[in-house]
């Protein structure tokens, strides 16, 4: 028996993936507890899980809330300055107590909790990378100034956290880095090195909407799930309003859920359900695309379907999974700024009526089913716990 310990930011698409490899884990007969902030990690890995308290910058604060307007660059340095370096400041503390308390054989961290890799260097811990994005083993931003200015920033946290001596990127374990995709979707990524495994979505059931009206969904005819994730919500409304109009335009080829936590976006009678949250791998059984903003979870979990994507951007590593779902032959690319409802409603027949769109999703989908997800991701957490004994 081993124990594992990981450590993830209060993130539920960052959570999400360590679930499945948890119960996995479980099963075998080992130990896990989670670092972390219980008030987000706990609902998300259920009761009785063991969460470590870490704390964690206020999420409410508005200072932490991007403008809709901030891209690229410029919101990859407001992402670091302003939530992810401040957020290993506050882990570390708690990271470290769990460490002495728990006393895990492996370390698991994910790529925004950099704060366990770092732990994790300074204590000697062998460590695993929970890599929720393969969008992370390159640059995020293109340009080499940028990245050499988050390197300066984890340079000083090391200074701080890890090992002033190291010169490893806490963001990619040097010995196991779990990637939760394939190489059908992510494409070669000769930049990964030899210690990256790739295992295809982990999912695992999730609390259920007990509300949901699933007796509005009509089976005849065709269902698109739209939603731009969790994180996006004050750059949503203009986006799904031109979807629902898209969508209302089609009155016999389809039907939309519209995920909106804003309440902003009226419903069209019953071409056009707006909720502020779903069941989402539950509706995607019954749904025929989706329409969302490239967030890496959201993406595999449609192509855990074969269902063809509709991508739209908008920052961070999201235009470059948004690429591999294009080079991948399973979706089309529209531009979020510029997307109309005839813009969108073209790229809705495209996914829906073509059938390319639909055959190469297929073909991710079975890579995904091929895989092994969770299974996998423990049986390779096994092995590195074994080596480490």
């Amino acid at each position: 028996m081993s124990r594992f310990l990981f450590v993830v930011p209060p993130l539920a698409g960052h959570v999400n993936p360590t679930v499945g490899v948890a119960a996995e884990l479980v099963r075998r007969g080992h130990q896990v507890a989670w670092a972390g902030l219980p008030e987000v990690v706990g609902p998300l890995v259920g009761d009785g899980a063991t969460v470590f308290r870490c704390a964690s910058p206020d999420l409410a604060d508005p200072a932490l809330l991007r403008p809709p307007t901030l891209r690229g660059p410029a919101a990859l340095k407001f992402l670091w300055e302003r939530f992810l370096g401040p957020l290993a400041e506050h882990m570390a503390p708690g990271v470290r107590a769990a460490v002495a308390e728990f006393r895990p054989d492996v370390l698991v961290a994910d790529q925004q909790a950099v704060a366990g890799g770092l732990v994790a260097e300074r204590l000697g811990l062998v460590w695993a990378t929970s890599a929720a994005t393969t969008a992370g083993f390159t640059s995020l931003s293109g340009l080499p100034k940028v990245d050499s200015w988050i390197a300066g920033l984890i340079g000083e946290l090391r200074q701080r956290i890890g090992d002033p001596w190291s010169t490893a990127d806490p963001r990619l374990s040097g010995r196991l880095v779990l990637a939760f995709s394939t190489e059908a979707l992510a494409g070669p990524v000769p930049s990964a090195g030899e210690q990256v495994r790739f295992v295809g979505p982990s999912l695992a059931s999730r609390p259920a909407a007990d509300d949901f009206p699933w007796h509005r969904l009509d089976p005849r005819t065709p269902t698109v799930l739209i939603t731009l994730g969790t994180a996006n919500a004050e750059a949503a409304p203009r986006f799904l309003a031109a979807c629902a109009e898209a969508v209302r335009g089609r009155p016999d080829r389809a039907q939309a859920v519209i995920v909106d936590p804003t309440g902003t976006v009226p419903e069209f009678a019953d071409r056009v359900l707006v909720r502020p949250r779903v069941p989402q791998l539950a509706l995607l059984e019954r749904c025929d695309a989706v329409i969302c903003h490239g967030g890496h979870n959201t993406v595999c979990e449609a192509l855990w379907y074969g269902l063809p994507l509709i991508v739209a951007p908008i920052r961070d590593d999201q235009p470059a999974v948004a690429a591999q779902v294009t080079d991948a032959g399973a979706g089309v690319r529209v531009r979020f700024n510029r997307a109309t409802a005839e813009v969108l409603g073209a790229a809705l027949d495209t996914v829906l009526r073509e059938p390319g769109c639909r055959e190469a999703a297929g073909r991710v989908r079975a890579s995904f089913r091929a895989a092994g997800g969770a299974t996998a991701a423990a049986v390779h957490l096994e092995a590195l716990a074994a080596r480490a004994k």
